[in-house]
Parts: structure tokens; C-alpha cells; sequence
């Protein structure tokens, strides 16, 4: 009998670690089954681009598994029973339950809007890419000189601004931020983030606690902010469903793995990406981002190939190097950071730094379809103890 591996959510993570299984386990031991509710991968660090009106190269999931011997199948999947090891998805035929021996949770996360009123109400958001066309197709009505405020310093909301910002001059662009502008890179990279706003002319609102959203305007602890069209981008909020199992969950919803992303309470589970919470390699959280997701992805997949085959596997560092910034599509940021991610002194700036985040965004969407690049592959079959009874997994665990 097969070992049933589910894959929940075919992102950056859950694809990586579909694709890397499926290189690592021999298809007449194993059954991968891929869920996701879209057919085609999602570049999601591009959503910003989406927004700003640009066409982003389709990626058919069906294409990516081509040859893999990844099932995939098009479902929302609407609860987890990580007790009897199943999995309640519905899709055009209505709904199902599936079965698994394995599970790989890579759900990820979608906007948060913090629980601050009017925000749900009226505010756009870019976590995803239905909310990324939405924004789009907002955009798009907004006559010369209507105002766009994003709310949020973060990576998400510096790219959201200058993207907006130079793709629509003709509007009256600006963010509000809680603390400083940049307050997280370096003096050299803050110093180029605010040029480049400053050539864009994007209006910057620093100290900005924003406290509510209006359908006309922003409301700041000081102040409020006119605007047409709010864009939200303060953080992520990590998909409701691990909340709902027995699995132990953090307090914001993330499975708690240990060193190989397994399940501290469900051997059974494996959480990757935005899902997991998992600890870097100095000890401290690893933050939500693909930097993060793709590593964590890795491990589990050879942690779940080693474990069923009764072999080894290598270690997959989990430390920060850099933060990739696009500012638009002719300016840049390279942020470079220590394990932890805290800034150097260093920093790639101008229209290099942007040709080397293109060359990021474009490696990560491509490295998602060949997870195994660099490494050998070899197709193990699993140890003869190793069979769907979970008292014999673990027992080789």
C-alpha cells in the first residue's frame, strides 16, 4: 500500500516541498497529492506589480507537475481533523475528505487588518492575488489627483508605494508608517528609500498610528489622512484553519514544529512556510517571507523522505542574508543583514539593486518547479517498516 502524502496550499512552500518529495520518494512507494484552490502558481512577492496594472507570466500548476508524479488536485480545503488524519476539502463536485498518512500544511497567510475599524469595510489589501486585481481594477477608475494612501511600512508597503507611485504619477500617492520611514535598513539604504520617494512623489506620514479607515480618508492618532482608495498592508494573518484543529498553535493561529517542521504535537503534520513557527538558527522566530518558507520547505521534504526511507539528510540553514526591496521597476534596495536580520551597514542601491530583485523573484518562482536543482536526485524506496500504520512511521522516525 502507498503512503498517502497530502500538500496543503501550492505556494512557493507548498510546491517546493510537493516537487522535492516527489524527487526524493520512489512513485510506487508514495502518493503525493498536491491541494490548492487555484490553478495556476501565484507569484505572490509580485502582487504589488499586479496591482500597479502589470501582467505577471502565467504558471499553470499543471505545467510545474508535469512529469512529477504529483497528483494535483483543485480544491479549497475547509478543515483538518489532524486526529483521524484527514482532510475536508470541497471543489466542483461538492465536498470530500481525504485521507492522509503525511500531511504538509502550507496553507501561508492572508492580510491582517488588525482589528482596527473600517479597515475590512474599506480597504484594499495585496496578501493575495484576488485582492491584488480588485486594487487593480480600482486603480484603473481613479481620475488625475485622487489620493492613495497605504498604510504600513513594512517590505509590502514600501513596494506597494513606489510601485503605485511610478506606475500612476498622475495621483497624489502616500503612506502612513507607525514609526520612522525605513526605520529597519540601514542610515545609506534609509537615506535611498527616501530619495526615491522623494523623486516619485510619494507624501510620507511618519508616526502614524492609523486608529480607523474611512470610506473618504485614514484616521491617525494626530490627524486624518484624505483619501480615495486605502491599501492595507501592516502584516499577515495566518489562515484560521490549524486555529481549529488540536494541533498546538501559537497564539496567531501558526503550527509550533521543531528543527524538521514536524508538528510538536501531530508527528503526523509538517508546517511550512507563513503556517509553521519554527526557530532560526539564532534561536529566534523565523519572520513571514519567503526567505523564510522556501528553507523551512526543504527541511521538511527531507525530513519526511529520510524518515520514510530510514536514511539520512543534510542540514538546511535557516538565517537571513538580505532584504530584497523593489522601488518601482527602475530603482532598488538590497538591504544585507545579519542571521537575524537585523541591518548591516551594507546595501545594494539604484537600478542594479532592482535587476538583482528581479533576478530573486524570477529564481524563486523557478526554483519552486525545480526543487532539487544542485542536488542529486535519487528516487529512494521506502524502508520495509515503512508503511501507512503510524505506529511503524514513527517507529522509524
Amino acid at each position: 500500500m502507498q503512503h498517502r502524502i497530502l500538500v496543503l496550499g501550492a505556494g512557493y512552500t507548498g510546491a517546493t516541498a510537493a516537487g522535492r518529495l516527489a524527487r526524493r520518494l520512489h512513485p510506487e512507494d508514495v502518493a503525493i497529492t498536491l491541494v490548492n484552490a487555484e490553478p495556476d502558481f501565484v507569484e505572490r512577492v509580485r502582487m504589488h506589480q499586479v496591482a500597479a496594472g502589470q501582467d505577471l507570466k502565467v504558471r499553470p500548476l499543471a505545467d510545474m507537475l508535469a512529469g512529477t508524479g504529483v497528483e494535483l488536485r483543485l480544491a479549497k480545503v475547509t478543515a483538518v481533523d489532524a486526529d483521524r488524519k484527514t482532510v475536508a476539502v470541497t471543489d466542483a463536485d461538492g465536498a470530500a475528505e481525504l485521507e492522509y498518512d503525511t500531511l504538509v500544511y502550507a496553507l501561508g497567510s492572508a492580510w491582517n487588518d488588525m482589528g482596527v475599524p473600517g479597515t475590512a469595510e474599506h480597504a484594499y489589501e495585496i496578501a493575495s492575488r484576488p485582492g491584488a486585481l480588485r486594487l487593480r481594477e480600482r486603480l484603473a477608475r481613479m481620475d488625475a489627483g485622487q489620493r492613495v494612501v497605504i498604510v504600513g511600512g513594512g517590505l509590502t508597503g514600501v513596494e506597494a508605494v513606489t510601485e503605485i507611485a511610478e506606475a500612476r504619477p498622475d495621483l497624489d500617492v502616500s503612506i502612513a508608517v507607525r514609526g520612522g520611514f525605513g526605520d529597519w535598513l540601514s542610515p545609506k539604504g534609509r537615506e535611498h528609500l527616501r530619495a526615491v520617494a522623494a523623486k516619485l512623489g510619494i507624501t510620507v506620514h511618519e508616526h502614524a498610528a492609523v486608529t480607523a479607515v474611512r470610506a473618504d480618508a485614514v484616521v491617525t492618532e494626530t490627524a486624518t489622512i484624505p483619501a480615495a482608495v486605502t491599501v492595507w498592508t501592516t502584516g499577515f494573518a495566518v489562515h484560521p484553519i490549524a486555529a481549529a484543529t488540536t494541533m498546538e498553535v501559537t497564539d496567531r493561529g501558526q503550527i509550533v514544529v521543531d528543527g524538521d517542521m514536524r508538528s510538536v504535537s501531530h508527528p503526523d503534520v509538517y508546517a511550512v512556510g507563513d503556517a509553521g513557527f519554527a526557530m532560526g538558527d539564532t534561536g529566534k522566530p523565523l519572520r513571514m517571507s519567503c526567505a523564510s518558507g522556501i528553507p523551512m520547505a526543504w527541511i521538511a521534504a527531507d525530513a519526511i523522505a529520510a524518515r520514510l526511507t530510514g536514511g539520512k539528510r543534510g542540514r538546511v540553514p535557516l538565517a537571513y542574508a538580505q532584504q530584497c526591496i523593489s522601488l518601482g521597476r527602475r530603482e532598488g534596495l538590497i538591504q544585507f543583514v545579519t542571521a537575524d536580520d537585523r541591518a548591516k551597514s551594507t546595501s545594494l542601491r539604484g537600478r542594479t539593486a532592482a535587476l538583482y530583485k528581479e533576478f530573486i523573484c524570477k529564481g524563486a518562482a523557478w526554483g519552486t518547479a525545480h526543487p532539487t536543482i544542485g542536488l542529486p536526485v535519487r528516487r529512494k524506496h521506502l524502508a520495509e517498516t515503512a508503511t501507512a500504520d503510524e505506529t511503524t512511521v514513527n517507529a522509524i522516525a
